[in-house]
């Protein structure tokens, strides 16, 4: 059962790790067998090697961003979050991300909708 309190506690965490890029830090946010898209129609990375490589390959260097979100949707096992990505190199992103977790507070299922603003 997602309530506000886990969602808030796992957007912390997921904050911390996009910070950190550390293994044990993205990891911490996911089930063994978690399934991450990094956008709905591409391949997803699927269990902790597969998300920390993607991740990392990926990564956003600590500094160069700013991230603001709330809930949209929360639901009994599901979480919609709003947010808007901003980097210091002028790039600005709305995102939808949709977020699965389990009872413990892990997610087992994420998928990111992301567009670039004007």
């Amino acid at each position: 059962m997602i309530d506000h309190t886990q969602l808030t506690a796992w957007m912390s965490g997921y904050l911390r790790a996009w910070t950190s890029n550390d293994r044990e830090d993205i990891e911490s946010l996911f089930t063994a067998d978690a399934v991450y898209r990094t956008s709905p129609f591409t391949e997803p990375w699927v269990g902790h090697d597969q998300i920390v490589a993607g991740w990392l390959e990926g990564l956003d260097e600590p500094g160069t961003w700013e991230f603001e979100w709330h809930p949209r949707i929360e639901s009994a096992d599901l979480a919609v979050i709003e947010g808007v990505a901003r980097y210091q190199d002028g790039r600005t992103y709305s995102n939808l991300w949709v977020i699965d977790l389990d009872d413990a507070g892990l997610c087992r299922d994420y998928t990111e909708w992301y567009m670039r603003q004007p």
